[in-house]
């Protein structure tokens, strides 16, 4: 036991001298980026609005469903303030953004920060997508159904709707562990309503009710499909606990072997694993960290992050095999749980 803690001692210490030098924000990185996406949004929203032809209209409302993804994938740095390293910017803006698509960037922001401590942990984690098979047994047919088919029902039917109901149930059960939840949810659904009360104002005083509904419905199909796939590839089929919270972080969150492009519109969490374990770097260099703690891992022949290969194959893969979380394996010392395939 001794020379084990020893050994993680070890390790930490390690992997927080190969890191050090990345932790520092710079806030023009991050703001280049949350003002490329947003620019072209918001040039898309303009000429969907402004066109008379229908087609033009779906077309580019599409494509802005696509960038608004991304742009609200640049709150998720803001949780951590590593954007820009400016809190007042970080505390605002995710919400201005991200209220006018439904959603609660409050409640998601204190929730999120239970998932960091919990995930591979504590079953209780409030983002945790994989059922586990006690709740599978008791689970209604109906749902041992969605069960097998849930990375589709959850990316294609649910989307983005299921995201904001879900966070909202998630913020309520958490009242009792995060003190400043009730403030949280009045917050973002009083910003919800006035932000809401406003463009549906002016889409009666313009005569547009209708192409203002297709326009939100639009965004949230698209919305939906990129960010359920985020959130389903970044932990499912990864549930354990190793010897610390930080190697469990390292082995329980899935990095995604992907473009430079592709890694910066998601905001590095392609490198979802060194995220977890430092979510204090910002996502510029989370990929210089990743090649860092490799080396840590080989060093004390430990077995190395995996890169999944890329967004389409690993998501595909992954939903053709949905699994369970079952019980703990106790001749394995790290006490990853074991995983159970679902039968349809």
């Amino acid at each position: 036991m001794g020379d084990r803690t020893v050994t993680v001692n070890s390790i930490a210490q390690e992997l927080q001298q190969v890191s050090a030098d990345l932790h520092q924000v710079n806030p023009q990185v991050g703001l280049l980026r949350f003002s490329i996406l947003g620019l072209i949004f918001l040039s898309l929203v303009i000429l969907a609005w402004s066109t008379p032809n229908s087609i033009v209209f779906v077309a580019a409302t599409i494509l802005a469903g696509v960038f608004y993804s991304f742009w609200l994938i640049c709150t998720h740095d803001m949780t951590h303030q590593t954007l820009t390293g400016w809190q007042w910017f970080d505390t605002i803006v995710p919400r201005l953004i991200s209220w006018p698509m439904l959603w609660p960037y409050s409640v998601y922001a204190a929730i999120h920060r239970l998932h960091h401590s919990w995930n591979g942990i504590d079953l209780r984690d409030p983002e945790r997508i994989q059922w586990t098979w006690q709740e599978y047994q008791q689970a209604h047919p109906i749902l041992r159904w969605y069960l097998s088919y849930q990375w589709l029902c959850d990316i294609l039917i649910l989307g983005g709707i299921g995201l904001i109901i879900k966070t909202f149930i998630q913020g309520i059960r958490c009242q009792n562990l995060i003190a400043s939840m009730r403030r949280q949810l009045l917050l973002d659904i009083t910003g919800i309503l006035l932000v809401h009360s406003v463009f549906f104002l002016l889409a009666i005083f313009q005569g547009e009710i209708l192409r203002y509904v297709l326009f939100w419905l639009i965004l949230e199909r698209i919305i939906g499909i990129i960010v359920q796939t985020r959130d389903h590839l970044e932990h499912y089929g990864l549930w354990g606990k190793f010897t610390s919270h930080q190697i469990t972080q390292l082995y329980a969150c899935r990095n995604i072997k992907t473009s430079s492009l592709m890694g910066w519109l998601m905001g590095g969490l392609d490198y979802h694993a060194v995220h977890h374990t430092f979510p204090d770097i910002p996502f510029n260099k989370l990929s210089v960290a990743f090649e860092r703690i490799q080396k840590v891992l080989e060093k004390h022949n430990l077995p190395l992050m995996q890169l999944e290969p890329g967004y389409f194959q690993t998501t595909y893969l992954l939903s053709r095999h949905p699994s369970l979380i079952g019980e703990v394996d106790s001749s394995n010392t790290t006490n990853r749980h074991q995983m159970i395939p679902v039968k349809d």
